[in-house]
């Protein structure tokens, strides 16, 4: 592949120098990272017209923290360094510092060369966000009562996502570039599910934990907590009660003052470099599996004074298996159920911050300039999305690198993926306009995730293509070094070959929610032997490993949400992945 191009006669169709000339924006050498005409993505829109129109709206978003001249390598910060490890045996475990995981040279698609380390240069470092599930925790349309027949169905954490998303950010800032190469940080990028009921509350606290700003997580009664962790149902953990829920039964702690301190104003400082956001199915659907927009009953539920609490263990696994299987895409039977248990329903302080939003209004919000932070505008999404009703786009990492994020929700309902064989075609045309730079794409789901082919109501004659004819697509083009994705709450790294020799990476990284609570640093690298490297490298947020019950400040609220998170029954022991999913060295063929 030749590395002599321009960006010019590129489909992303942008002059790098004169832009940079004109805005008087530092070099990429210097950190910047920046999107191609995110007002007018091909991405966006296959009218010409409307890209046009657009097109002298691009900005180029520079980080906030630039460097002149590449750092020393590092681990301090890292989970190669240290992470949080449990105490103790049985019950509620505290956590502690315990011993980092160590890097793992990965030779699946190719042979690591010996003398790599002195002679590799940096293409591009950024880092990758996903799953945080910012939660409205006193949202009607939560499902805590699915917990009377599964024990996963709710998180003992939920109501500290805030603190703890602010708390990443500020591990985040904090990031000397990459560990591995020194190489400023170009952006971040949220692989979906920012938010988790698809309420505008929940998006107006991501987009102020992303951007900066004060965030009071908090709906209903400005004055009080109303949910189920004070609603004296032994199934769920009561904090500042002494009753004995099941809970405390296990070892949960008495925390005096824990549910006004959940919902106090708090503020986040923002990232320090330029974001982007790909949408995820809890982004689309209410409660990230109803294709129900447009039905009032749901949405006057959702902003009302009534929530169901409490609900019998036999209609708890029906809603359940329903969900699972797909049953009720659209959610009417959820309906029926609300309907025939509204005797059962407590009265809370209605709120219209509740509602839920728009894929429309979920880029219009991006597009705010009260949230644009470090840029760049849009944060990926453009006016020319607006116009065609697509949340798919692209944007220039770097020289030689380019970003792909893909819409992979299904509009027809249900928690798993697909995507539009008109995103598909795009795809292929990104890839092939942009022969000449590396692409990274990414996604919420993974490939594995995508078998959900409901056509969508908006595009009804449209194919829906699934998770193996993107691999096939993916492995086709010589350019794709990575898919970047989360959604399965788990570290996985997949490699993928096609006959011919062409290969990528498919990096799938845990969630912010549950426990270990981790997000990824990934840096490209050119090894000056026929090879290159991605080297991947899992951080916690800044929070400190032990708690203190008594500490309810923010830091303190961020390092209690990730132990509980640990000790939340049933929580899964095995989402860190192995240790060749965690903190590796990728080695690909270059061509």
């Amino acid at each position: 592949m030749s590395r002599i191009r321009s960006v010019a006669s590129s489909a992303l169709g942008v002059n790098r120098r004169t832009l940079l000339a004109a805005t008087g924006a530092v070099s990429l050498s210097a950190g910047v990272g920046y999107a191609l005409r995110p007002t007018d993505s091909q991405a966006a829109t296959t009218h010409p017209a409307t890209a046009a129109a657009a097109a002298d709206e691009a900005p180029l978003a520079a980080s906030g923290k630039a460097w002149a001249l590449p750092l020393a390598p590092y681990t301090r910060g890292t989970t190669l360094a240290t992470l949080a490890s449990p105490r103790g045996t049985g019950g509620y475990r505290r956590l502690g510092d315990g011993p980092g995981w160590k890097r793992v040279v990965r030779d699946d698609l190719a042979t690591p060369k010996s003398g790599r380390t002195n002679r590799r240069t940096a293409l591009a470092a950024f880092v990758q966000l996903t799953d945080l599930h910012l939660i409205d925790s006193q949202h009607p349309l939560r499902l805590e009562y699915l917990r009377s027949t599964d024990v996963h169905a709710w998180r003992p954490q939920e109501a500290l996502t805030v603190p703890g998303a602010v708390s990443l950010v500020e591990r985040v800032n904090a990031l000397r570039g990459g560990p591995v190469t020194g190489s400023p940080l170009h952006f971040a990028m949220t692989t979906g599910d920012n938010t988790d009921n698809n309420a505008k509350s929940e998006l107006d606290w991501f987009l102020k934990v992303m951007s900066g700003g004060r965030i009071t997580p908090n709906t209903g009664d400005p004055r009080q907590y109303e949910g189920v962790q004070n609603s004296g149902v032994k199934q769920y953990w009561q904090p500042d009660d002494a009753v004995r829920d099941a809970d405390k039964q296990l070892g949960f702690p008495h925390v005096e003052g824990f549910l006004a301190a959940a919902i106090r104003e708090l503020r986040s400082p923002g990232l320090n470099i330029p974001w982007y956001s790909t949408v995820g199915n809890h982004d689309s659907m209410p409660l990230g599996c109803y294709a129900s927009h447009g039905d009032n009953y749901l949405t006057e539920y959702a902003v009302g004074g009534k929530k169901l609490m409490n609900l019998p263990a036999s209609e708890a696994k029906k809603l359940q298996d329903a969900i699972k299987n797909a049953k009720d895409p659209k959610g009417v039977a959820f309906r029926d159920l609300l309907k025939a248990q509204a005797r059962s329903m407590r009265s809370v302080t209605p709120d219209e911050s509740r509602a839920p939003y728009t894929p429309a209004e979920y880029i219009r919000a991006h597009l705010d300039p009260a949230h644009r932070g470090h840029g760049p505008v849009g944060h990926g999404y453009s006016t020319a999305n607006l116009d065609a009703g697509t949340q798919y786009y692209s944007f220039r990492i770097a020289d030689d690198v380019i970003g792909i994020s893909l819409d992979t929700t299904d509009a027809g309902g249900h928690y798993e993926g697909s995507i539009g064989s008109g995103q598909l075609k795009w795809l292929d045309k990104t890839l092939r306009d942009n022969k000449d730079s590396y692409a990274i794409v990414f996604s919420h789901h993974t490939s594995k995730t995508m078998d959900n082919t409901r056509r969508d109501p908006a595009r009804p004659n449209e194919r829906r293509v699934g998770g193996a004819e993107v691999v096939a697509l993916l492995a086709s083009h010589r350019n794709v070094l990575a898919w970047v994705n989360g959604h399965i709450h788990k570290n996985v790294i997949t490699p993928h070959s096609a006959p011919d020799g062409r290969s990528f990476w498919e990096i799938s990284t845990a969630s912010h929610v549950d426990f270990p609570q981790l997000a990824r640093i990934i840096e490209v690298v050119d090894n000056k032997d026929g090879t290159l490297s991605l080297f991947t490298t899992l951080i916690e947020s800044s929070a400190p490993h032990r708690t203190d019950f008594t500490d309810l400040s923010q830091p303190g609220l961020a390092a209690l949400y990730r132990e509980l998170s640990f000790n939340a029954p049933g929580a899964r022991t095995d989402l860190a992945g192995d240790r060749n999913d965690r903190n590796t060295e990728l080695v690909l063929k270059k061509d």
